[in-house]
């Protein structure tokens, strides 16, 4: 049953989110996120997410999600990071490395457990239009039965004008248990003269097609 509430809790109570790869925060700025998603059996995820520029080459990350699926316990975690670049600020190339504590649960149970990633990515021109590619690896250590979660994932989006863009992420998990694969397009709306920005878009298991969930985020920077 441990291994079990292990798994839904790696596997179901961890959303993806808008996170910024390699790429710091200014000093003093903030970046949050909000999103929802849900499927057509009525299982939600949520997702708050978080950036504060603490220094110039320090970025400190809270980041939280819940999942409710059918037969299964609510489960959801909590985790802090920090980020610090790998590369020079000149540098076309971005790299850095994060590090985090945290918590997530699956009904009673509680699991704490460390974060370690690291992350690359760059801003792209196709002609006259702009855009990103990132990759990020991650692992998350379960500190009480040594589970490990291991991930990658994948983003690429385009600037189509100056208030919408697309983005197509690609997201794999792997642990000693079970793993997953799903991809998620989406459209991004910068509505002119406002900080927030409006993110439509939907999330797919590779496996389980008919668990396909819509995802509706809201962004913000000040």
């Amino acid at each position: 049953m441990r291994c079990l509430l292990l798994i839904i809790f790696f596997m179901l109570a961890m959303p993806q989110n808008a996170k910024a790869g390699p790429w710091l925060r200014e000093k003093g700025t903030t970046f949050t996120s909000v999103s929802l998603t849900a499927n057509y059996y009525l299982e939600t995820a949520s997702q708050t997410y978080l950036e504060y520029g603490l220094t110039e080459k320090m970025t400190l990350i809270a980041n939280i999600g819940m999942a409710r699926q059918h037969f299964l316990p609510e489960s959801g975690y909590a985790t802090f990071s920090l980020r610090r670049a790998l590369s020079k600020p000149e540098a076309q190339s971005k790299w850095a490395y994060e590090f985090g504590v945290g918590v997530g649960w699956a009904g009673e149970t509680r699991l704490p457990h460390v974060r370690t990633g690291i992350s690359w990515g760059k801003g792209m021109t196709w002609g006259e239009r702009s855009g990103w590619a990132v990759v990020e690896a991650e692992v998350v250590w379960d500190m009480t039965d040594q589970l490990h979660l291991a991930k990658l994932d994948g983003t690429v989006g385009m600037n189509f004008t100056d208030v919408t863009a697309g983005m197509l992420q690609i997201y794999t998990a792997h642990t000693a248990l079970a793993s997953t694969a799903s991809i998620a397009p989406s459209l991004i709306f910068s509505p002119k003269n406002s900080k927030f920005r409006l993110q439509i878009g939907a999330e797919a298991d590779v496996v389980q097609f008919d668990k396909t969930a819509l995802k509706i985020g809201l962004w913000r920077e000040f």
